[in-house]
């Protein structure tokens, strides 16, 4: 569906002008939507993944850790996939106001795609390069878009999101380096072409959310401050859109779901190409290890 065809459907929770700023940005921040009581579920059942990862000496297929991560001082950087890891991740994404938040901005007919946890430490918690999601995960349409959940309080302190207004209607970059390697990010040569004196950060208390289209180019400085800052993340797109690579964070049980309206029968095709990751069928560690070349041998 077009901007103009989704705008034409009623609002289930954004006013219309926050639904007008999304589609002229490619991105939204929209403060203290989530209440209080699903804020305390979700840091309750986030305590308990930041406990089970103190036994890990390495990252593994759900724990992200930063290098410098000990028992006696855990640093996730990433809980992959946690709607896999308990329940009541799940029924976040598909039975709170993200799925009615979600309906939109990409039409009633609502398809989950994957999360995932960011927890960027206090401290020198890592930063996240300039980057566009959807050529991680090309779809045959640009729908997809993420929603994060602030589980604190985030000023500018402490690296929050931030977008880069109108790059959603400009080009997707390469993410590949010279070698042929995916990177992940956009290449210092490129980054000229990005114009960073329309970048906005999005700060705001917890319960606050962030939303980006998969094309909008994005990403969030250092946090040294003395405070976290654990992103929620989840990612929708509408139903008619399908994905034509591996999904690399994939939910065995829950990636594809339709959490709001009804499976589509058709297929829409976006005519503009994407770029192709490498094989994610396998999987990987995170955005941060492919950014930082820690898996790379030298």
């Amino acid at each position: 569906m077009t901007p103009e065809q989704i705008l034409e459907h009623p609002p289930n929770i954004l006013t219309p002008e926050q639904r007008q700023s999304y589609f002229d940005k490619g991105f939204l921040l929209v403060e203290n939507l989530i209440g209080p009581e699903w804020i305390e579920r979700l840091l309750a059942v986030t305590n308990k993944m930041v406990e089970c990862s103190r036994g890990l000496t390495q990252s593994d297929e759900v724990f992200d850790l930063e290098p410098d991560h000990t028992a006696d001082n855990p640093r996730l950087r990433r809980l992959t996939s946690p709607v896999d890891q308990h329940p009541v991740y799940w029924e976040f994404a598909s039975q709170s106001v993200l799925a009615d938040v979600a309906a939109d901005l990409v039409g009633p007919d609502v398809k989950y795609h994957h999360s995932k946890l960011n927890f960027k430490w206090s401290e020198g918690g890592e930063e996240v390069k300039w980057h566009q999601d959807i050529t991680y995960w090309p779809h045959t349409n640009y729908s997809p878009l993420t929603i994060g959940t602030y589980l604190y309080d985030v000023d500018d302190d402490q690296g929050p999101l931030a977008g880069v207004a109108g790059s959603h209607n400009g080009p997707l970059f390469d993410q590949y380096n010279d070698l042929g390697q995916w990177v992940g990010c956009i290449a210092d040569q490129d980054l000229p072409e990005v114009d960073l004196g329309r970048v906005e950060y999005m700060t705001g208390p917890a319960g606050s959310i962030t939303i980006h289209n998969c094309r909008t180019v994005h990403g969030s400085k250092r946090n040294l401050s003395p405070k976290g800052r654990p992103l929620l993340l989840n990612i929708y797109s509408s139903a008619d859109a399908f994905p034509y690579t591996a999904n690399p964070l994939n939910s065995p049980q829950y990636s594809g779901s339709i959490v709001r309206g009804k499976e589509a029968r058709w297929a829409y095709h976006d005519p503009r190409p994407c770029l192709i990751p490498p094989d994610w069928s396998g999987g990987y560690t995170s955005l941060y290890a492919l950014q930082q070349q820690e898996d790379w041998e030298v």
